[in-house]
């Protein structure tokens, strides 16, 4: 037999040797001055013995002796034609062959193939355990000895893997990060903010799909640095708001070094930077002075509000002792928080709580007092927040990342389970998008206003609607002024005594009421829509018909952006799962009947010869590591990533009873020569 190359000739071998029973590796070669293969050996795996080494003496363990002495080989010497001939075959073995039920088992014959690696990276990325991989790899393969490796062979890959990561260190691995994932998504976008010692400090990132998402629905954004992740325990700060079908949608995110005022300004400068300078109209956070210093110079257009659920939290703190004795007190409170209209009213309620409560010498209620402008609703009545009183989205946000980043997680890591959380999170929305087109609300009353609410609205914003809307049949509606232009009616709610204010236009049809809830949600509210109801106005008005809140608020951005895309790496992945697919329903009805197993055997091996011919004599296109030798120009060397001194926290943890007198008896024991240890 000949063979046109060293590689073809082993590969041969190998195949002989398994379906005898050993394995075989590459012996002695001789070459020309070319480098070109003039002779070669393949051997036995078991050919040669173990030498004698005298470190072993002080060897706690070694290894198994598995060389033998055996002498079967296969030898190819080159000719004039350029082909490799065998010229020599020794067949006896010295030892026992391999049993069929083992073969799979023989090393040279087990290789992790580019498909199952990338299954494998699939499958860490998704968070799946060594042994959930190996066993789906199993079920795929149709059991263990088909998959053409062990379990160790494939534990040793992902721990080299891992190491190589290790080895290139967090700063290099983020950058080939980022410059990777903007080489499959152009308009992904990302900075680095690096110091003095090229180590990073400050880094913020958004894909594409999420700056299309912050074109339509950033009029609110929320923000929130209370998550922290990771080795480095930076706080995790993302960029979140909600969508038409009323989920949480993430617009970018970052990781800080610290949360100063130089910090927050260069995240928001970044934010903005990628948002191609377009401000939110009301931007959510909890209470921090540094924050507050940095939204005020950077988003100079946008309303700042306090997170309202931090404000009741921290009333808790301060305030405990009044919660506890008085039930009153909360009621009290809530309604300086939610329930004036009147900037006036609102102070007269606020002295009558402090006086009421004995509270007026209250340092916390001083501050919050000062900063009143940025929880209380009277004062942001007017202000659009999406339905949005609180950074809940973001506190939500950061219990849904508690399933997917764990602390173990270096930087690679986490920026791949991140990338799965917000991919998991679009796949929500896209289910709900199918469901809104695929199904219609149930209308409580069917009335032609719910009927046109119900085909503008998504089901989520539909049913806030709806319940505004159930809400005018117990209304009273008195008319307290009329001009040529407009007139003015007092609203009740029956069972409150809180009266509204709704003013109605003739000539527009403009409705405004002084709950402002249009203005701060986006819908009508129950005492609007009882005076369009008086004025016989059957279908919502266009201008109070929000398009953020419509069915179709994205103009179909959503269905043209969700295509899969991914490296070349990955893409084998995806091509093989494909493929096992169609071959699995292939083999299949193959299977019915012995014509149709000849027929697909024969074209399986014809295929297999042509994908072989094909690989041999085709050029690679260009590969993901190409594309990105593309960037050069891009790249910036990193020394490393920032990290902060442990201060005030000891390294070890402290010791119980139990082994501190365990310790004790240790250390009274004599000593004993450290080389007599070492030979026991």
């Amino acid at each position: 037999m000949k063979f046109d190359g060293d590689d073809n000739a082993y590969e041969f071998y190998k195949t002989y040797a398994h379906s005898i029973g050993f394995s075989v590796k590459k012996h002695q070669v001789k070459r020309t001055k070319e480098g070109q293969v003039k002779r070669r050996k393949y051997s036995c795996s078991k050919q040669g013995k173990k030498g004698f080494d005298k470190r072993r003496e002080h060897v706690a363990y070694e290894r198994p002796i598995s060389r033998v002495g055996c002498l079967a080989r296969m030898t190819c010497q080159l000719k004039n034609d350029g082909m490799l001939e065998i010229v020599k075959v020794e067949e006896n073995h010295n030892h026992d062959l391999t049993p069929t039920p083992m073969k799979h088992m023989l090393r040279s014959n087990r290789k992790i193939s580019y498909a199952q690696k990338a299954i494998a990276d699939d499958a860490e990325k998704a968070g799946l355990s060594i042994k959930k991989t190996i066993d789906l790899l199993e079920v795929q393969n149709g059991g263990r000895e088909h998959n053409g490796f062990l379990d160790k062979d494939y534990q040793n890959y992902i721990g080299t893997k891992r190491k190589a990561t290790m080895i290139k260190g967090d700063g290099q691995a983020i950058m080939d990060y980022f410059r990777m994932a903007q080489v499959e998504d152009p308009s992904f976008f990302h900075l680095v903010q690096l110091d003095d010692d090229d180590l990073i400090m400050n880094m913020f990132w958004a894909d594409g799909r999420s700056i299309i998402d912050y074109k339509y629905f950033g009029d609110v954004v929320c923000f929130d640095t209370t998550y922290r992740t990771n080795e480095y325990g930076r706080p995790f700060a993302p960029f979140v708001g909600v969508n038409h079908m009323k989920q949480t949608i993430i617009f970018g995110a970052a990781l800080l070094y610290d949360e100063t005022i130089t910090s927050f300004k260069w995240l928001f400068e970044a934010f903005l930077t990628a948002m191609a300078g377009n401000q939110p109209k009301t931007i959510l956070t909890d209470q921090s002075a540094a924050m507050a210093k940095a939204i005020e110079e950077v988003f100079t257009e946008t309303h700042h509000r306090l997170c309202i659920w931090h404000i009741y939290q921290n009333a808790a703190k301060h305030l405990s002792h009044v919660f506890n004795a008085s039930d009153q007190f909360a009621k009290d409170f809530s309604a300086c928080v939610y329930d004036y209209e009147e900037e006036e009213e609102w102070h007269k309620g606020w002295n009558d709580m402090l006086t009421k409560y004995n509270l007026r010498n209250s340092e916390w209620l001083h501050v919050i007092f000062s900063i009143r402008e940025k929880w209380a609703m009277v004062y942001g009545r007017h202000m659009f927040t999406a339905d949005m009183k609180s950074t809940q989205r973001s506190e939500s946000m950061n219990n849904v990342l508690k399933k997917y980043l764990k602390p173990k997680h270096n930087m690679t890591y986490f920026f791949d389970h991140y990338a799965r959380l917000v991919e998991d999170r679009r796949y929500n929305e896209l289910l709900a998008e199918f469901k809104m087109r695929d199904t219609s609300p149930g209308l409580q009353v069917d009335v032609e206003m719910l009927r046109h609410a119900s085909e503008v609205y998504t089901p989520k914003v539909f049913k806030m609607f709806q319940q505004e809307f159930v809400k005018v049949w117990d209304c009273t509606i008195d008319k307290i002024n009329k001009t040529e232009v407009q007139v003015e009616y007092k609203v009740r709610y029956a069972g409150r005594g809180t009266e509204h204010f709704v003013r109605f236009e003739f000539l527009s049809q403009a409705v405004d009421c002084s709950c402002k809830k249009f203005e701060c949600v986006g819908i009508l509210c129950a005492h609007a829509l009882k005076v369009l109801d008086k004025k016989n106005i059957k279908q919502i008005p266009k201008r109070y018909i929000l398009k953020r809140w419509t069915k179709d608020a994205k103009d179909g951005d959503l269905r043209s952006s969700v295509r899969v895309q991914g490296s070349s790496e990955k893409l084998i992945g995806k091509r093989y799962c494909n493929l096992h697919y169609n071959f699995r329903e292939i083999s299949t009805l193959a299977a019915e009947n012995n014509t149709m197993y000849e027929h697909a055997s024969a074209v399986f091996s014809n295929l297999l010869k042509d994908l072989q011919g094909m690989r041999k004599c085709s050029n690679v296109g260009t590969s993901h590591e190409e594309l990105c030798s593309n960037h050069e120009e891009d790249q910036r060397v990193v020394a490393g990533v920032k990290t902060k001194a442990t201060v005030g926290r000891p390294k070890g943890r402290i010791k119980g009873a139990l082994e501190r007198r365990k310790s004790h008896k240790a250390q009274s024991k004599p000593q004993v020569d450290f080389d007599i240890c070492f030979l026991l």
